[in-house]
């Protein structure tokens, strides 16, 4: 028995050292087919994913190096236009050439309601006067000096400058602009110191929500209160004048001018009687 026990003690290091020995690795079992082809096909994907990204990011370097040569080429307009501008602003007495405007404007569904003086704007020559609105005057009139008839393309145009007294508001620069423009016809006034032949031009006009080109006979008002009368043929199917009001629609504004909202400073109200036939 004793022996029997000792031969036990004696193994027990052996069972114990063999035990703590880790298992020989197994060699992966063979793939079949359906198990190579899943193993490919994510492969792929996974491929594709990668390559995806890298055609993501080459894009964005794309985009970013066209991105930034329109800025850098904007840049280089804005440059320019300065340039221009300095170079209009520079000019002297070099006149500034008005055309008619050709877009036809929409047909006003509803008349619009005017005061018997109202701000007109003038985006083509940059400026804003103080009109009488007055139906009994059949055309419309703006105040000119320094009238000059010329050829030019052969066509008949006018050099004239805006003629305006101390009182008269109107944008600073644009008071000694030489202002040039194609003569559409001459009219024929009769009054009551005799009869002349005006001629007469075409602007772009603005009063209110109201955007025309409006025909202008070209005469000295600087002995009037306005230095623009707009008569009923620019009024016909499109406004209706109430004359218990003055200054119903806002002044619009211009480069070098007064803001709208110190227009009240300059509205004072006339009663005299500037009707032109």
């Amino acid at each position: 028995m004793r022996t029997k026990l000792t031969w036990m003690m004696a193994g027990m290091p052996l069972l114990v050292a063999c035990a703590a020995q880790p298992p020989a690795p197994q060699e992966p079992p063979p793939l079949d087919d359906a198990a190579f082809n899943a193993r490919i096909t994510k492969l792929e994907s996974t491929l594709l994913e990668q390559c995806d990204t890298q055609a993501l990011e080459s894009r964005q370097t794309s985009q970013y190096e066209t991105l930034r040569s329109n800025m850098h080429e904007v840049g280089n307009l804005l440059r320019v236009l300065q340039k221009d501008v300095a170079t209009i602003e520079a000019r002297g007495g070099e006149p500034l050439i008005v055309r008619e405007e050709c877009e036809a404007q929409p047909v006003h569904n509803a008349k619009t309601v005017l005061g018997r003086s109202e701000w007109v704007g003038f985006p083509a020559i940059g400026t804003y006067l103080k009109a009488r609105i007055d139906s009994g005057a059949s055309t419309s009139s703006l105040s000119a000096s320094d009238i000059t008839r010329f050829e030019r393309d052969g066509e008949d145009w006018v050099r004239f400058k805006l003629a305006l007294n101390d009182e008269d508001v109107a944008v600073e620069r644009v008071k000694d602009e030489w202002i040039e423009a194609p003569i559409q016809r001459r009219v024929r006034i009769v009054q009551a110191s005799g009869e002349e032949s005006r001629p007469v031009i075409s602007l772009l006009m603005t009063l209110g929500p109201i955007r025309e080109n409006v025909e202008f006979t070209l005469n000295d008002r600087t002995h009037l209160d306005f230095p623009v009368l707009l008569g009923r043929r620019f009024m016909m199917d499109i406004a209706t004048i109430d004359v218990a009001q003055t200054y119903v629609h806002d002044r619009p504004e211009f480069p070098g001018g007064e803001p709208a909202d110190q227009a009240a400073d300059d509205e004072v109200s006339e009663d005299q009687d500037d009707t032109e036939e």
